[in-house]
Order: C-alpha cells, then sequence, then structure tokens
C-alpha cells in the first residue's frame, strides 16, 4: 500500500514539474489553464503525501503493536514462572517437613514390623525348641517302655524255658525207658519226612510201642503240624502228580485234619494245569487210553473238566 502511494506522489509531482513547465514554455493563452493543472496535481502530491503518512502511521502502529504484545506477554510470563518457582519453592518448603515426617514415620513402622517379625521368630524358634525337647523326652520314654517290655519279655521268655526246661527234666527223669525210646524214634522220624500227629503215632504202634507209649511221645515232641502237612504236600508233588483235591485228600488221609490240608495245599506253589499234564503222561506211560476216558479219569481224579482236556491236547490226543 505505502509502495503504491509513493508511486502516486511520484506521479502527481512528476504532473505537477510538467505543467509548470509548460506554463512558462507555452503560449501564455495556455499559462493559467497549466498553472491550474500544476496546482492540481501538487494538491494531488500533497493528499497523497498526507495518505502515505497515514499509512505509514497505521503500519507502524500495527507493526510496534505485536512487539509491545509479545514483550507483554513475555514479561507477563517471566512473572508467572517467578510466581511459580516462588509456589514451588513455598510447597517444597511445605512438603519437606511432611516428607521427612513420612520418612520418620515408614522408618519407625518398619522398626516396628522388624521387632514383631523378630519377636515372632524368636517365639516360633523357642515353640521349635520346645516342642522338639518334648518330642525327644517323649521318645526316650517311649525307648524305656520299649526296652522294660523288651526286658520283661526276655525274663518271661528265660523264665518260661527254665520251666520248660525243668519241666522236661522232671518228665525225663519220670520217663520209663520205653517211652524215652519212642521220643526218640518221634523226633528222628520228624527229622526225616513229615508226618500228620496220627500217622506218626501209627508208625511209632508199627515200629512196637504201646498205643500210651506212642501217644505219650507224639505229645512230649515239640512240632508245628501244620508246617508237617505243608512239608508233605510239597513232598508228595515232589514225587508225582495230584489234582488240588486229590492232595487234600491224601493228606486226610494221612491223618492232617481238613483245615491243616486245605492251608497246606493252598500253600504250596503250583501249576495244576501242568499236574493235570504230568499225570495224563503218566497213565499213559503205564496203559491206554481214549481221549475222553483219558479226561474222565482225570476228571475222576479231581481235576477240573477244562484242565483235563487241556492235558490231553498237550499228550497229543
Amino acid at each position: 500500500m505505502v509502495f503504491f502511494l509513493l508511486f502516486l506522489m511520484f506521479a502527481a509531482f512528476s504532473s505537477m514539474l510538467v505543467f509548470f513547465i509548460f506554463a512558462f514554455v507555452e503560449d501564455k493563452s495556455k499559462r493559467v489553464r497549466n498553472f491550474v493543472k500544476s496546482g492540481i496535481s501538487l494538491f494531488t502530491l500533497i493528499v497523497i503525501s498526507f495518505l502515505t503518512v497515514v499509512v505509514m502511521i497505521v503500519d507502524m502502529s500495527d507493526e510496534e503493536a505485536p512487539v509491545s504484545q509479545e514483550a507483554t506477554a513475555k514479561v507477563s510470563s517471566e512473572e508467572d514462572q517467578e510466581t511459580d518457582e516462588k509456589e514451588d519453592e513455598e510447597k517444597k518448603a511445605d512438603e519437606q517437613p511432611k516428607q521427612e515426617k513420612k520418612v520418620n514415620e515408614d522408618e519407625e513402622k518398619k522398626k516396628q514390623e522388624e521387632e514383631v517379625k523378630k519377636a515372632e521368630e524368636q517365639a516360633k524358634k523357642e515353640q521349635e525348641e520346645k516342642e522338639a525337647e518334648e518330642k525327644k523326652k517323649q521318645e526316650e520314654e517311649a525307648k524305656k517302655v520299649e526296652e522294660q517290655k523288651a526286658k520283661a519279655a526276655k525274663e518271661e521268655e528265660a523264665k518260661k524255658e527254665e520251666e520248660e526246661q525243668k519241666a522236661k527234666e522232671a518228665t525225663e527223669t519220670s520217663l520209663t525207658v520205653s517211652q524215652g525210646q519212642a521220643i526218640s524214634m518221634a523226633e528222628d522220624y520228624l527229622n526225616y519226612t513229615a508226618f500228620s500227629k496220627p500217622g506218626l503215632v501209627e508208625q511209632l504202634v508199627f515200629e512196637g510201642f504201646s498205643q500210651d507209649e506212642a501217644s505219650f511221645a507224639v505229645e512230649s515232641v515239640s512240632v508245628d503240624w501244620q508246617g508237617q502237612a505243608d512239608d508233605m504236600a510239597q513232598n508228595y508233588l515232589d514225587y508225582t502228580a495230584f489234582s488240588k483235591s486229590g492232595l487234600v485228600e491224601q493228606l486226610v488221609f494221612e491223618g492232617f485234619g481238613q483245615n491243616e490240608a486245605s492251608s497246606a495245599v493252598e500253600s504250596v506253589s503250583v501249576d495244576w494245569q501242568e499236574q493235570a499234564v504230568q499225570m495224563a503222561q503218566n497213565y499213559l506211560d503205564y496203559t491206554s487210553f481214549s481221549r475222553q476216558g483219558l479226561i474222565d479219569q482225570l476228571i475222576f481224579e479231581g481235576f477240573s473238566s477244562e484242565h483235563a482236556k487241556y492235558a490231553a491236547d498237550q499228550i497229543g490226543l
């Protein structure tokens, strides 16, 4: 805008100068008219100059206004910053005692917690030591009781053995020669093979002792009759083949009770199916059989139908 006004000023000044010169150069008749035109140009120049000055002043005001605002804003910002810094310092000054107080409280609380924890650990340790001591005391008392029981049992056993020895000595002293011989023979037989109680009595009677002497001897020996049944069951199985029921019957025949015989058969380790095969082979080694005849014979001996058929299959019938 300023440049445009300056251009107009230059144009007006040029027109004024041209018309002023024409007023002296041209005819006198045109001089007045040229002076008028020159005056108009001068007036125009003055007006344009005034406008130019006004515009320049306005522009300068506009330029100074932002600078002033910026300066004012800067001053205001600095004041705000100083105020904020002052407030921060005051806030820090106010908070510092609080922080120190909080730190002290935290340290005190931590110290109290540590003391409580230490006291709890100490109490726990004392309790554990007390329990361990009580447990040790109980174990010692239990051990002492066990030792007393063991000692009492040992004394009782020694007393019993002593009484048995005395009874044996008294019995031996009162035994007749024949009774002593019967006892010795009964012990010899039991050391040689297994016997049932009735079977051993019969064997001693067979050897020439009276029924009373044989019975007395069998009652006098110390023997586990169930163990004898177990041994005899194993001896029979080592010698020949048996079915389970057949072996029970054989032991009962030998003089053992039904319970003793059943218990003995249950105690042996044997494959009854293989016993059926072995008995089938024994029969075929002795005589001839048809398949069905052999199966019937094995069933008669106490084997199951399944075991009998299995045995017949195994030997090729």
